[in-house]
């Protein structure tokens, strides 16, 4: 019986499958209707007037009344902002949206969620009704674990696409829009938007997400290019007023960012540009590019402690930038008529890597960074992508599609898993394209001339100009003829081998020493930790608990994960100090490094056997070779 058991079974299991395929089982449920297409026309209904009350900012509380006038009665679907530029992916923060009543002549109308889109409401209008009321509160978060808090006793970021509804069907530049905001008395506000005291004209639904608002008790204009036609200023607020004070020197840096710009582009695409300058230790970090503005959220110790916060001075000239690439010119497949229709980024490491990659020449050229700063950026990134194990499995191009894969939530292990490199992975393969140009055409054309072909046309218009991958080769040949198609490809779209060219060709060479450079430093300050990827492969919080770890190297080995809490090191309470001589004591006594570790309830000891000292990225000048670097940092006459 035992031998013959399993045909029995197989014998059993094809009666079953039979019968199966003949019954008929369970049917799909029909979907709902899609929502609609968004066309090329102009909204029938008329201007939407919206109107928020921030008078609650300690609360966080946003009272959004909005009026929608409407052409017919019947059905009516009103969108709440899903897709938003910048973002890359469905973000609108439709959680925060409270409270929600629809009224019409009088009559409350009840409303239904979309089962499939959520961010979409139903209402029927009804016979006779000329325009639908919606109220309703956006409930910022008070607290960094519920989200990006937006909103404190002294400041408000708002962000229309918070606090709007809108009809779909039509593109967002066809749907006009009259806002107002009643934010404390005596606040001062900085916007891209034209209007007084918190009331500001008529505009597009387009122009009004592309135009948010920074307010705050205490607040700051400053002219960075004074006496111009076309006015370009700090919109500065923060936490406390000693905070707002701007030493002539750092005037000085932000006024020769916009000169080392038009330099650049030889161009600009708009009318006036507000920086929107918060300096917050409570509201969340931010830096989001707009057409006219940007959102350049940072550390309140900006200006007071200019000496210590330089790692992040690329953050203006990276927003600063999008003005031409990402907002005047975008990727053709991430262009979207309105915040219903996905965007995809194929593209992002033009939109983001190029953008980064000017962020950080034009920080070098503005002087917000000096040449020393700026070559240790160049560095870090350097050694971040000459050991990167992702690289060996995962090809630049689908980071792209991070942001939703991802939702830029923390990894466990990022080395190895990759996020959003077409950032800083993208800067390198630029940095690449422009040391090869420089070479080829022995210092006559850069990038520089790719980035005024490419950004710098249409002088004055506000007219978006979408681009492809061809049209990307396309000026590339037109600046120095090659093949730019297989330089992309072998950079994006294949496990290519680490981007060190743009170093090497620069004339200069990633070397490793035991001394951080000031950047470490300035990071590790900043951040509150304590960077050991390049020697034992582990990143630590300033209380020892591990938040990353660098696949297959020592800690990795000795099976450290993130979480994990060094209690001691060689028998001795931890110190970052502690660790970082025990290291160093390693190198010559070949004794493996002991550490106590506490992950969850359970204590263990891990030994790890690494004996090669502290490690920490520099670049180091080859001298006798061409400094196309230097060359491609320095300030533009």
């Amino acid at each position: 019986m035992r031998r013959i058991f399993p045909v029995i079974l197989v014998s059993l299991m094809a009666g079953a499958a039979s019968a199966q395929t003949g019954s008929p089982g369970p049917q799909p449920a029909p979907l709902p209707p899609a929502i609609p297409v968004p066309q090329d026309i102009v909204y029938p209904g008329g201007t939407i007037q919206l109107s928020v009350d921030a008078t609650q900012p300690a609360q966080g509380i946003m009272r959004v009344h909005e009026t929608i006038p409407v052409a017919k009665s019947g059905p009516l679907t009103l969108y709440y902002p899903s897709w938003l530029p910048g973002n890359h992916k469905a973000s609108g923060p439709i959680n925060k949206l409270a409270g929600l009543a629809f009224h019409a002549g009088g009559q409350v109308m009840p409303w239904r969620r979309d089962p499939i889109d959520v961010y979409a409401f139903h209402i029927d209008v009804p016979e006779g009704a000329r325009e639908v009321t919606a109220d309703f509160q956006y409930l910022s978060p008070v607290e960094s674990r519920e989200g990006r808090v937006v909103s404190t006793d002294v400041i408000v970021n708002l962000e229309w696409n918070a606090v709007v509804l809108y009809p779909v069907g039509y593109f967002a530049r066809r749907i006009p829009v009259q806002a107002e905001v009643k934010l404390p008395p005596g606040w001062g506000i900085g916007t891209a938007l034209e209007g007084d005291n918190g009331r500001f004209k008529t505009t597009t639904l387009e122009t009004l997400i592309d135009s948010p608002l920074l307010a705050g008790k205490y607040f700051s204009r400053v002219d960075i290019d004074p006496g111009a036609k076309v006015p370009v200023h700090l919109d500065i607020v923060a936490d406390r007023p000693n905070q707002l004070k701007i030493t002539p020197e750092q005037l000085a840096a932000h006024k020769a960012l916009v000169q080392q710009a038009y330099k650049l582009y030889g161009s600009h695409h708009y009318d006036h540009y507000d920086f929107l300058l918060g300096l917050s230790a409570h509201v969340g970090g931010e830096g989001l590019e707009h057409h006219q503005s940007s959102e350049d959220i940072t550390t309140e110790k900006y200006f007071i402690q200019w000496d210590k916060t330089f790692a992040g001075r690329d953050l203006l000239p990276h927003e600063y930038t999008h003005s031409w690439n990402g907002k005047f010119r975008r990727p053709a497949d991430l262009w979207t008529p309105n915040y219903d229709v996905p965007m995809r980024g194929s593209l992002l490491w033009v939109y983001e890597g190029q953008t980064q990659f000017w962020g950080y020449v034009l920080a070098a050229r503005s002087g917000l960074w000096d040449k020393q700063q700026a070559l240790d950026a160049y560095a870090e990134l350097a050694a971040l992508y000459s050991t990167q194990a992702g690289r060996q499995w995962r090809p630049l191009e689908d980071t792209t599609l991070d942001p939703i894969i991802s939702n830029r939530q923390p990894l466990p292990w990022r080395n190895y898993q990759r996020s959003e490199d077409y950032y800083n992975e993208g800067l390198m393969l630029w940095l690449d394209a422009d040391s090869l140009i420089r070479q080829k055409t022995g210092g006559k054309k850069s990038l520089d001339d790719f980035a005024k072909a490419f950004f710098g046309i249409n002088d004055g218009s506000f007219v978006p100009v979408t681009y492809t991958f061809d049209d990307v080769v396309k000026t590339l040949n037109d600046v120095m003829p090659y093949d730019w198609a297989g330089f992309l490809h072998a950079h994006v779209d294949q496990l290519a081998k680490p981007p060190m060219d743009g170093i090497t060709r620069g004339g200069y060479r990633l070397v490793y020493t035991d001394k951080p450079s000031a950047r470490t430093v300035s990071n590790n300050s900043q951040r509150k930790q304590e960077n050991l990827s390049y020697s034992l492969g582990v990143v630590l919080d300033n209380k020892g608990k591990v938040i990353d770890v660098t696949w297959d190297g020592p800690a990795f080995k000795a099976g450290l994960a993130l979480g994990t809490e060094i209690i001691a090191v060689n028998g001795v309470d931890y110190d970052a100090d502690e660790l970082k001589d025990a290291i160093t004591e390693a190198k010559s006594d070949q004794a493996p490094i002991q550490l106590l570790v506490k992950r969850n309830d359970a204590f263990s000891t891990v030994s790890i056997a690494y004996h090669d000292g502290l490690r920490y990225p520099h670049l180091e000048r080859v001298e006798g070779t061409p400094a196309l670097l230097d060359a491609l940092i320095a300030a533009k006459k």
